[in-house]
């Protein structure tokens, strides 16, 4: 009998799986693809092409038996297993959208990979479709005019989350064991928050944005979207070593004082404590910390954001929501002057943030003050609400492991390139959940 995603979400187990021969990659692209699709909006892929994911699986199927590597089947790391990808990179014979129809159509068919496709593809993996997004990724709700807004596929009264709905989607329905994703201000952050999943974005300074349609180039990260916390060091090699060699594993973090959570859900704020005592029983040193200076953190990133963003669609702006269009027009107003001067407190920000890591190791918040959106609901004030909790780690360009739980999301957060001790603590953390008893995931 094999195993279907939904039973065994870890990409760990199911790699072990196909390796012993207990399931096939063939059996699991089926029962991957029997799952697209099915959150209420029906929008969770905006392209797909079930015979493409299947030649795939069928051809990795049909290599010859080996012996060797991690697995001891002499393949590659994601061998077999699905995974989604974010409608914003080329894959070839497929239209790039960035969540519009102006784009997918102006765009038509890509003629080559993108970068990650590419490293996706020599991992082993078997792609299920390009998934939704919020539009040009530029919002942190999921909601999209021209497609529909993602709704949850384990709960229709809710949202997402953006600008990763899509790969959020793919994940919570079982259409993918992990999706590529990218986060600007907190786009693998928030959806992974809401939609009980962890999430790993990777320092500024990983991967390699070859194909891929940006949004700001200064704050733009990549990263995954799971289930399992143990996942993390496999999935991260994707975008460089997740190896922490002989270093020693973080021993203490910085945590945010009551005061920055004023506007947090009770739940959430529980949630922060519960992450607390975790990291404690890992033997991990906590210390409150003054962030009073993170007041103006959005006051740096949204114009900087928004003129880089302007610059990317110029004369295109038209044909976007006018919430996203003004935010543009406002970019493209700005003078040299003023950009000149919001990078200086940009640079002083970040040297801050730095001077923060390298004396405390990590940093534990919130990764959104809510648990949940509600669909239908009016969020025009809810973006300014989440990136509170987001744009500083941003401003930074630091990587940041999401936490889940059954309210809510915990971003633990650590210095540029220090991605492999992160995700080795946040795969203990998983492991502890196991050897406890209790999930790595959200409960569902």
């Amino acid at each position: 009998m094999t195993t279907a995603p939904e039973a065994s979400h870890s990409v760990l187990e199911t790699r072990r799986a196909l390796a012993s021969g207990a399931l096939s990659p063939v059996t699991l692209a089926e029962s991957a693809l029997s799952r697209a699709n099915t959150n209420q909006s029906r929008n969770t892929y905006l392209w797909r092409d079930p015979e493409f994911t299947l030649a795939r699986a069928r051809a990795l199927a049909a290599l010859p038996p080996a012996t060797g590597g991690r697995f001891g089947d002499g393949r590659e790391a994601l061998h077999g297993i699905p995974v989604s990808l974010k409608d914003c990179f080329d894959l070839a014979g497929a239209p790039t959208s960035c969540g519009t129809h102006f784009y997918r159509d102006l765009n038509g068919p890509a003629t080559a990979n993108s970068w990650l496709a590419d490293q996706l593809l020599a991992a082993g993996a078997v792609l299920t479709g390009k998934t939704h997004l919020h539009p040009l990724a530029y919002g942190i709700t999921g909601e999209n005019s021209d497609f529909g807004d993602c709704l949850q596929p384990l709960d229709p009264t809710a949202l997402t989350g953006g600008s990763s709905s899509g790969a959020a989607a793919s994940v919570q329905e079982g259409s993918a064991l992990a999706a590529i994703s990218t986060d600007t201000g907190g786009s693998i952050r928030v959806p992974a928050a809401l939609c009980g999943l962890a999430g790993y974005r990777a320092s500024i300074t990983r991967g390699q944005w070859h194909g891929a349609a940006h949004l700001a180039e200064t704050f733009d990260t990549m990263g995954f979207l799971f289930r399992d916390l143990t996942d993390g060091p496999l999935l991260g090699s994707i975008f460089g070593s997740t190896n922490p060699r002989a270093a020693a594993l973080p021993s203490r973090f910085a945590i945010v004082p009551d005061s920055f959570l004023h506007d947090c859900d009770p739940s959430v704020a529980a949630a922060l404590d519960r992450c607390r005592s975790e990291l404690e029983s890992l033997g991990l040193q906590p210390t409150e910390v003054d962030l009073d200076w993170w007041a103006d953190s959005m006051e740096i990133f949204a114009p900087l954001q928004a003129a880089q963003a302007a610059r990317y669609h110029r004369g295109h702006y038209d044909h976007f929501p006018p919430d996203i269009a003004d935010r543009l027009r406002w970019g493209a107003s700005l003078t040299d002057d003023q950009i000149r001067a919001l990078i200086a407190r940009w640079y002083a920000f970040r040297a801050r943030m730095d001077a923060l890591l390298d004396e405390h190791q990590l940093l534990l918040l919130p990764a959104a003050p809510v648990a949940k959106l509600p669909a239908g609901a009016d969020h025009s004030q809810t973006r300014q609400r989440l990136l509170r909790y987001t744009t500083p780690v941003s401003l930074a360009g630091m990587p940041a492991v999401t936490i889940p739980f059954s309210h809510g999301g915990m971003q633990l957060v650590s210095a540029r390139e220090d991605d492999p001790r992160l995700l080795a603590l946040a795969a203990n953390l998983g492991q502890l959940r196991k050897s406890s008893g209790k999930s790595t995931r959200a409960s569902w």
